[in-house]
């Protein structure tokens, strides 16, 4: 029987490169995975044939998690379309009133990510509550924004959103794993923004009040968003039912341990659910139907990534790794974190960061001999470190909502980086060291 010898790992090396200069040069993403993948197949030494089936079967490997991203765009086009985020975000200011400004904008950002919205538009969703409070507390912008990308990031690791599905499934977990995994590292994440945006709340240029009237004046009627009982339903519901099972494993409840749901059908049917609570079933198709095409764009990279998942198992790269990392004599449990900062440092996005780290060095990592959960939390953390640079839409998503300049936005990615290296730290240690 003809054993097929695996690729050069510098051909798998050069095709990562390739398609991560192609991206940081703006060209589409998803083309560059494929390209990058097809040069480094060649380049390690592989045929016209392995090529085809190295590509075919590395995105046959991402399906399962396409599948549970679509699923996800029903509770994410049902919360941003229906206006359930907004209500959210309004009541935790409310509540904990201007004097907690940086607090409340923070909390508001981490729990309405948290429930399943994305990272820029739940930025987008808090940033006119921010400019009318900042105006009336004199806080800069660069606190505001600061409070709002802070906590979206610590929301964004304990979230049913693309980032933490690509996590648990480039692990074989469930996505409630990851998500209880990340909570204590988002607790501190929150904890060290609003500490460092207090500091920086004098720093920088202030909202002026044009800005703030302008925002009054464009904001909606709040009489056309649901209330705030029925708007938690959805989440509530997901949350509750993607919880059971770990719970039921962390308390030795055997009946509850023995449920086993996922997110693939959970996040649908708390979507709609949420509808039908705030009498908007009529809704259904325009609302998933928003939500479908805010998941293209991911799910397009995630079908990239599998073909450059494909490459790193056809090659000996991982093996190699391991070796260099035993050489070096640096703990393995470092290479979790690090391949998730640069993945997404490169991609300039926390969801491709995560699916690239997962499916080029998740295989690597599990030969070191961490446990799974632990290897999803430290690349799912390590993502969050330096993942806004100005290459992605995330930088200029967050700028435009603040009406900042690039050099302006510029100045935030250190503090930024603050945040998500805490995340990372205290993941590190808690699942690297500690556990």
């Amino acid at each position: 029987m003809h054993v097929i010898e695996p690729l050069g790992w510098y051909g798998a090396l050069f095709g990562l490169l390739i398609a991560i200069v192609l991206i940081l040069k703006k060209f589409n993403p998803v083309y560059s995975l494929f390209l990058g993948a097809i040069i480094g197949a060649l380049a390690g030494g592989g045929s016209l044939d392995q090529i085809i089936s190295l590509l075919t079967s590395g995105t046959q490997s991402v399906m399962g998690t396409v599948i549970r991203v679509l699923a996800a765009g029903v509770l994410a086009g049902m919360m941003m379309e229906s206006g359930s985020a907004e209500t959210i975000a309004q009541a935790i200011v409310k509540k904990l009133g201007s004097s907690k400004a940086i607090l409340a904008l923070a909390l508001a950002t981490m729990i309405i990510t948290a429930v399943g919205v994305f990272i820029p538009v739940a930025v987008l969703i808090v940033a006119p509550i921010a400019l009318s409070v900042g105006n009336q507390m004199g806080i800069s912008k660069t606190a505001l924004l600061l409070a709002l990308s802070g906590g979206g990031k610590a929301g964004n690791i304990i979230s049913p959103n693309p980032n933490a599905i690509a996590a648990a499934n480039g692990f074989h977990l469930h996505l409630s794993d990851v998500m209880i995994a990340g909570f204590i590292p988002a607790v501190c994440g929150l904890i060290i923004t609003v500490f460092v945006a207090s500091l920086l709340k004098n720093r920088g240029i202030k909202v002026a009040p044009e800005e703030a009237a302008a925002v009054n004046s464009h904001t909606q009627d709040t009489k056309s968003y649901p209330t705030l009982g029925k708007s938690v339903v959805a989440p509530a519901i997901a949350i509750v039912l993607l919880m059971l099972n770990p719970l039921g494993s962390i308390f030795h409840i055997d009946a509850l341990a023995a449920i086993k749901l996922d997110a693939m059908y959970v996040l649908p049917i708390a979507g709609i659910i949420g509808l039908v609570t705030m009498g908007k079933a009529n809704k259904i198709i325009a609302f998933t139907s928003s939500g479908l095409e805010k998941m293209t764009a991911t799910v397009l990279i995630l079908i990239g990534a599998g073909a450059i998942a494909g490459l790193i198992s056809a090659s000996d790269l991982s093996a190699q790794v391991v070796h260099l990392i035993s050489v070096v004599g640096i703990s393995g449990t470092f290479l979790a974190p690090i391949s998730g900062i640069l993945m997404a440092a490169a991609t300039a996005s926390t969801s491709t960061g995560v699916i690239l780290a997962t499916s080029t060095f998740g295989h690597a990592i599990s030969t070191i001999g961490l446990a799974p959960v632990a290897s999803a939390v430290m690349v799912h953390t390590g993502a969050t470190v330096i993942d806004s640079l100005p290459q992605g839409n995330y930088f200029h998503v967050t700028a435009q909502s603040m009406n900042m300049t690039i050099e302006q936005r510029m100045g935030l990615l250190a503090y930024e980086a603050i945040v998500g290296g805490t995340m990372t730290i205290v993941a590190t240690l808690i699942y690297g060291f500690i556990l």
